[in-house]
């Protein structure tokens, strides 16, 4: 694989991270934003988001780096007899 390649396939590794985050957070907020009587909840929008967010993106560059070393060491061997 290319360098543009692995660079586009890291990049894309981060933004479905940030994807995924992005959708655990919608999932758990569902209720809370808005409570019955209640005025929002900002610690949703303040604290859990940007958590979520952040630890989606860190996910993702964590599987692109692995992935990346799973290519690179099955490249780098040499061909069996």
């Amino acid at each position: 694989m290319g360098q543009r390649m692995e660079a586009a396939a890291g990049c894309l590794a981060v933004l479905g991270g940030l994807g995924a985050g992005l959708v655990v957070w919608a999932v758990r907020a569902q209720g809370r934003v808005d409570r019955f009587e209640q005025g929002p909840d900002w610690r949703v929008f303040v604290v859990e988001l940007p958590l979520c967010a952040l630890g989606g993106v860190g996910a993702g560059a964590l599987a692109g780096a692995l992935l990346h070393r799973r290519f690179r060491a099955r490249r780098a061997a040499p061909p069996g007899p």
